[in-house]
This record gives C-alpha cells, structure tokens and sequence, in this order.
C-alpha cells in the first residue's frame, strides 16, 4: 500500500473537495448530536433533510425499549429533542468513515452517549445512568452548500446501566 502526504500545494482540487465534503457530511453528524445534549431544536432541523428518518429500533431493542422509527424532520426533532433535550447527556463520535459519490454520502462512526436524568449528571453521588456505545450508519445529502442528514440508523455496540432512564421524559 502506497501512502501520499498531501499538501496544500501538492493537493488537487478534487482531493480538496473531497476532504471538505468529509469534514462537511462529519459535521452534520456532529449538529445532530449536539443538539440532543442541547436540547437545540434549531440545530437538528439543520442536520435533517425535511424527509429525515431516524430509526434507533436496532439500538432500542437489544435493550428491551420499544421506540418508533421517526420520520420527518419535524416528528424526529420534536420526539429527540423532547425526550433527551431535558435529560443531563453529552455524546461523543468517534471513527467516521466517508463514502462520498457526488451530492450524495454514507457515513459511519461511534457515538458514546451518556445520560442521566435532569439535574443529576452533575452530582457525584448518582449512578443511576445510561451509557450506550452505538453504532451509526448516516446517509446524507448535500443541499445547496449543506450536508443533511437524509436516514440515520442507530444500532448498539453495548450498553451499561439504567434503560429506563432514555425514556424517562417521554
């Protein structure tokens, strides 16, 4: 295998692009979990096309938690953001790998989320948690200069503590 340092002066301009395009499809991703520890409804209408479908069956019920596959834009943020939103969350992705064909894109990557009910992610003393290492598989289309996410699928890795406590706002 034959590797290639790339620099802004031996780097065409498709391999340019190309990087954006990655740094671009990654950071939607990065809107769309953000904005569950935020509580941001603004930010994940960004990071979903109108038709957006979330599905977080594959993750939810290796857990024994029953959960719908969301679907549009508006059902998913206001379902997301008014069951995590209140909850103490932060989440982390990790690993992504971008395929990207044109205007459109598959991305996967790990995210690590951690939960704990309203006001006690804080507290030293609470265990009561969920924290979840889940599997993400997103494709995504660009729409004028932004990449949205079109369907998101969300599948556990593993999964320790509290189950009841994702739907503890619900």
């Amino acid at each position: 295998m034959t590797t290639r340092t790339l620099t802004t002066e031996s780097a065409t301009s498709a391999e340019l692009s190309h990087l954006v395009d990655h740094h671009e499809v990654v950071d939607a991703v990065l809107r769309y979990t953000r904005a569950l520890d935020l509580a941001d409804a603004d930010l994940m209408t960004s990071a979903l096309t109108p038709d957006a479908t979330v599905d977080l069956t594959p993750a939810t019920a290796k857990i024994g938690l029953e959960f719908p596959v969301l679907t549009p834009r508006e059902t998913v943020v206001g379902a997301l953001v008014g069951a995590v939103g209140p909850l103490d969350t932060s989440h982390s992705v990790t690993n992504p790998r971008s395929e990207i064909t044109g205007d459109t894109a598959v991305l996967t990557c790990y995210a690590q989320a951690m939960h704990f009910l309203p006001g006690q992610g804080p507290d030293p003393v609470q265990t009561r948690h969920a924290l979840m290492m889940n599997r993400y598989t997103a494709r995504l289309v660009r729409d004028g200069a932004t990449w949205r996410i079109q369907h998101l699928s969300i599948d556990s890795a593993w999964f320790e503590g509290d189950p009841t406590v994702l739907v503890s706002q619900v």
